[in-house]
């Protein structure tokens, strides 16, 4: 079997094969032809970063990504890196992530619609263009008041998904 560059990067990255059996058996295919990866020699390169430590980075289509049901109003897609999580929902009016806390820190982008986050004793209203910053074991939930797209980043990766526990949203009815 002959594996592309983009494949040997993934590979060497650790983040191959290791997403949960759900729908993200192993994440889209990267792109890694023309025209979106050409060669440009001698561009990108730092004297003194050996091609054997400096692993290429690898191009993916967000939405040529599987997409997994959590719940009826709440879809995933995501990819996993060496070290982050990248999370795309989509999710319908009245979607909830019920009350939860996890080890990783948390930044989310409201890309469209509207969602209501409660915190420590306070609700923050997120719509379209805005971003919070939730830190480590920080507990919070989320409803969706509006057809939400909510972008997450998730540092460290989101081992838990890795390992294939279910999304805290597959909780709420």
């Amino acid at each position: 079997m002959k594996l592309n560059p983009a494949a040997i990067a993934l590979l060497l990255s650790g983040s191959a094969l290791i997403a949960p059996a759900s729908a993200q058996n192993r994440p889209a295919p990267s792109l890694s032809g023309a025209p979106v990866v050409t060669d440009a020699p001698g561009s990108g390169i730092q004297p003194g970063v050996s091609g054997h430590s400096a692993m290429l980075p690898v191009l993916y289509q967000l939405d040529q990504q599987p997409i997994e049901q959590i719940s009826p109003l709440v879809q995933r897609q995501y990819l996993v890196g060496t070290q982050s999580t990248f999370v795309k929902w989509t999710v319908k009016k009245g979607g909830v992530f019920p009350l939860h806390h996890h080890a990783n820190e948390q930044i989310t982008w409201i890309t469209e619609g509207r969602c209501e986050v409660s915190s420590q004793g306070r609700k923050f209203v997120m719509t379209a263009g805005t971003v919070m910053i939730i830190p480590p074991n920080t507990p919070h939930e989320f409803v969706c008041t509006e057809d939400t797209i909510d972008i997450d980043f998730f540092s460290p990766q989101r081992q838990d998904w890795i390992d294939g526990v279910p999304s805290i949203a597959a909780s709420s009815k």
